[in-house]
């Protein structure tokens, strides 16, 4: 979802080598980012029925997808595609493979365009509700908050909904009532709507909220892309 790189100075005390969770928590450090799906690619390899590593490769997959440069960001998410592939063979009554699966199949998508997206609207959306299944609270309402994008990005023609976005991006803020990502996906729901009042009132919310020490990198750009669509609103009156 974010075309540039940003590059962050790295922590004062630099992850372990070998670390993957310490070199992913340090990940706004884009080298730190790929030394974590480095290690778990490692030992995915290693033994093709490793869950943690196999879930752990997609989610750092899709951050990589989002931010490498524009000629690797299809191989990451591919990439991403196939560890949670594994992730559900491995466990398949566990969440986390189907919610990154339904994720980097989003993020190829975006990057590939229309064709890409009518090819993968089904499995995503299949995957995230089998999330909801699983555990609807699981990651804070996660696949509440990726089944809103679902509906707020899917032409009506093809199952797309503004009223079922705002469903579950307010149903997602139930599992988590501090989220800058369902307010900033919610709020461009209630724009498209012509609801600007509204937005204007979760944006503002999204400017006082702390940042989730586990979603720094995720929250900041959220907060940054909130700002931006303040001063658009702006504009507009």
């Amino acid at each position: 979802m974010l075309a540039a790189v940003r590059t962050f100075p790295a922590a004062a005390q630099a992850p372990a080598p070998g670390d993957a969770d310490a070199h992913y928590a340090a990940r706004e450090h884009l080298p730190d980012a790929q030394a974590a799906a480095a290690i778990w690619q490692r030992r995915l390899e290693a033994n093709p029925h490793d869950f943690d590593a196999a879930w752990k490769l997609a989610r750092a997959a899709y951050y990589l997808g989002n931010r490498l440069p524009e000629d690797a960001r299809g191989t990451a998410f591919e990439t991403g595609m196939a560890a949670a592939r594994r992730a559900i063979a491995a466990r398949p009554d566990r969440p986390e493979g189907y919610f990154w699966l339904a994720a980097t199949m989003g993020g190829l998508a975006e990057l590939r365009g229309p064709g890409a997206g009518l090819r993968y609207r089904g499995a995503i959306r299949e995957n995230l509700e089998r999330v909801l299944e699983i555990d609807p609270g699981f990651q804070k309402g996660s696949a509440d908050r990726a089944l809103g994008r679902w509906y707020f990005k899917v032409p009506r023609l093809f199952g797309g909904s503004r009223r079922k976005a705002e469903a579950h991006q307010r149903a997602s803020l139930v599992h988590d009532p501090d989220s800058i990502a369902s307010r900033f996906f919610l709020a461009e729901v209630l724009v498209a709507d012509d609801r600007h009042d509204e937005a204007a009132a979760l944006l503002r919310e999204i400017e006082a909220l702390p940042v989730d020490p586990a979603w720094a990198p995720e929250d900041r750009d959220f907060k940054a892309r909130a700002r931006a669509m303040r001063a658009t609103l702006g504009n507009r009156r």
